[in-house]
Parts: C-alpha cells; sequence; structure tokens
C-alpha cells in the first residue's frame, strides 16, 4: 500500500504537466522534414520504445508480471490507447492551425471534464467518492478550472483578431483548428479510459514488488496502442506524398537544414512527452481518495504551463493589453482550481478516521 501524500503528489503532477506543456515546442526548430516525418519519430519514441524502457527498468519481475496479467485488461488499454493516438495526432496538426495556447484551451478542457468524471461515473464510484470530507473544494476546482479554460479560449480568440492580418499567424484556420482540437479533446479523454482499464495490470505489477511505479507497466499497452494508430496515419501520408526517405536523407534544396538537429528535437519531443506521464503515474499513486482528480489537476497544470510557454514563444507579442490582462486573469483562475483541487484532496486524507 502507497501512503497517500496529496501536496507530493500534486507536486509530481506539475513536473509531468510541465514536460506536456512545453513538449511540441522542439517542432519550431525541425526544418527540411514533412511534418509525418517528425511526428512518425518522436511517436517512435514517446509511444513505443520509452515505455517499453521504463518498464522494463521499474517492474521487477516484468515477464512474469505479464504473464499473470489478465488478457482482457490489456487489450481493452491497447484499443483505447489506440483511439488516444488518432487524438495525439489531431492535436499535433491543430497546433499548425490555432497555435498552442488556443490549441491546449480547447483540447485540454474537454478532456479535463471528460477524462476525470466519466471514469468514476462508469465505474459506480463518482458519488460515494463525493460524500467524503473535501469533496466540495474537489468539485469547486474543477469547475474553477473550467472557467479558467474557458477564459483561456476566449483570450486566444482576442490574440487572434489582434494579430489577424500579420505574419504570427501564417497558416491561421480557426475553422479547422476547432475542428481537430475538439476531435482531439474527445480522444485525449480516452486515454484516462486506457489508463483506469490497465488496473489490474498494475495490480499484479504491485504484488511483484512494482511500489510507486505500478503504472509503468500499463503504458506498454496504452502507449503501444496510441503508436500503432499514428504510424498507420503516418505511413499513408509517407506514401502519398512520398516522403519516407526523409528519415535518413533531407530533400534537395534544404542544405541549410541539419538531419541530426531534426533527429534530435523529435526525440526530445518524445523524451518530454513520456516524460508527463511518468510523472503523472507519480503523483496519481500517492492521490489518496481522490484519485481520479488526478486528470484534472494534470491537465488544468498543462493549461497554466502553455499559457507561460506562449509568450516565453512570443505567441502574444503584438496582442493588444486588454488581451494580455485577459490570459493573465485566467492564470491566476487557474492557480485557484489546482490550489482547490489540492486543498480538497489534502481535507480528505486528514480527515478523522482515515485509515492509512
Amino acid at each position: 500500500m502507497i501512503p497517500p501524500n496529496p501536496l507530493l503528489g500534486a507536486a509530481f503532477h506539475a513536473v509531468g504537466a510541465f514536460f506536456a506543456a512545453i513538449c511540441y515546442t522542439p517542432q519550431k526548430r525541425v526544418t527540411g522534414w514533412s511534418w509525418q516525418t517528425y511526428w512518425l519519430v518522436q511517436a517512435s519514441f514517446c509511444w513505443l520504445l520509452l515505455p517499453l524502457l521504463g518498464a522494463w527498468l521499474t517492474i521487477p519481475e516484468l515477464g512474469a508480471v505479464l504473464r499473470e496479467a489478465p488478457r482482457s485488461a490489456m487489450l481493452t488499454a491497447f484499443l483505447l490507447g489506440a483511439a488516444y493516438g488518432i487524438g495525439g495526432t489531431a492535436f499535433g496538426v491543430s497546433i499548425r492551425y490555432i497555435g498552442f495556447s488556443l490549441t491546449y484551451a480547447i483540447a485540454i478542457g474537454l478532456s479535463t471534464v471528460l477524462g476525470t468524471l466519466i471514469p468514476p461515473l462508469i465505474a459506480g464510484t463518482l458519488g460515494t467518492t463525493l460524500s467524503k470530507p473535501g469533496a466540495s473544494w474537489v468539485m469547486g476546482g474543477i469547475a474553477i478550472g473550467m472557467i479558467g479554460i474557458a477564459f483561456t479560449g476566449a483570450a486566444g480568440r482576442m490574440k487572434e483578431r489582434d494579430l489577424s492580418g500579420t505574419a504570427s499567424l501564417a497558416g491561421f484556420s480557426l475553422a479547422k483548428g476547432l475542428m481537430l482540437s475538439l476531435l482531439a479533446g474527445v480522444l485525449s479523454a480516452v486515454y484516462g479510459f486506457a489508463l483506469a482499464a490497465g488496473e489490474p495490470i498494475a495490480d499484479v505489477a504491485s504484488a511483484h514488488g512494482a511500489g510507486v511505479f505500478r503504472g509503468n507497466v500499463v503504458y506498454i499497452f496504452s502507449n503501444t496502442g496510441a503508436f500503432i494508430s499514428t504510424t498507420l496515419y503516418c505511413l499513408w501520408l509517407h506514401r502519398k506524398h512520398k516522403t519516407l526517405s526523409e528519415i535518413v536523407e533531407l530533400p534537395a534544396g534544404t542544405e541549410k537544414s541539419s538531419l541530426p538537429v531534426n533527429w534530435a528535437m523529435a526525440v526530445l519531443t518524445g523524451c518530454l512527452w513520456y516524460g508527463q506521464f511518468f510523472f503523472y503515474n507519480l503523483g496519481h499513486v500517492r492521490m489518496g481518495e481522490y484519485q481520479f482528480t488526478s486528470w484534472a489537476i494534470h491537465m488544468i497544470m498543462l493549461i497554466l504551463f502553455s499559457i507561460v510557454v506562449g509568450f516565453a514563444l512570443r505567441e502574444w507579442r503584438g496582442a493588444r493589453l486588454l488581451t494580455k490582462l485577459a490570459v493573465g486573469a485566467a492564470f491566476l483562475v487557474l492557480v485557484g482550481a489546482v490550489l482547490a483541487l489540492t486543498y480538497g484532496n489534502h481535507l480528505a486524507e486528514v480527515a478523522p478516521g482515515h485509515g492509512h
């Protein structure tokens, strides 16, 4: 039994959320590659190689765990992961059309609600859980988070109007980006279901002494599913545009590009993406009574950090002062949401009669 520690859990979620917020920024340094080449290389690391390596390094007696774990849980986690892979690809394409800030606001906002509340609702445990101490703070935190995410999206639209007609929005398409980010939001929530479906596998890992790393074994299935669906799409694009050779040789006319730099940026993207869920797991196992709030805490923190990343990348340069104040207000609201969620988890932990 892992002792609950919501404050430490929230700290681990913060690290994972920071990695999630910056994981696609290396893409800006990639030149001479088509999108599908970059995406296939980074996916090979974040959704295939690193989950296998992470499980091998942290799960004792991995072979025995895989032999004993229920096949149904493996298959369900894999299939839900495959659906998530489609969402992750839509997310990446959406960034090209509407930028980091707006994509994160729409996709993650939708994912936060669906991924947090639907799993315990389906399991029939939501009502019981919300009768415990701190429940009002937890639900209040989720509601405040939704308001903050809506503010972030509104600020993103204000930015779009401020910068329309400038070079900052080359390739901007609100219609395409909106459709893709909505799809990404729905399918991103599915990843939360994939992790929940993999809990019986994690339980077997615990029995073999995996401790706080128990969730790493689930990523073998959820992430491999995402890798398969992503790879099929990327290979289809490669065949359509005849670009697969870019992986080993840059196209003619891209002398200023660097193949090693492209590879390094794609691998860095994959490492950061995998890092987010490595730390997500370390946070999740410590959240105690309100473990289901892990998804909300992770996603709201992700929005927080994505705002900071957007400013660091100068996505808001040229926007009006009012627009910058709006996103600043959204930032403060999101901070309030994280504090409320963390405090609600803390109240459940310190409540009289709570068993450790």
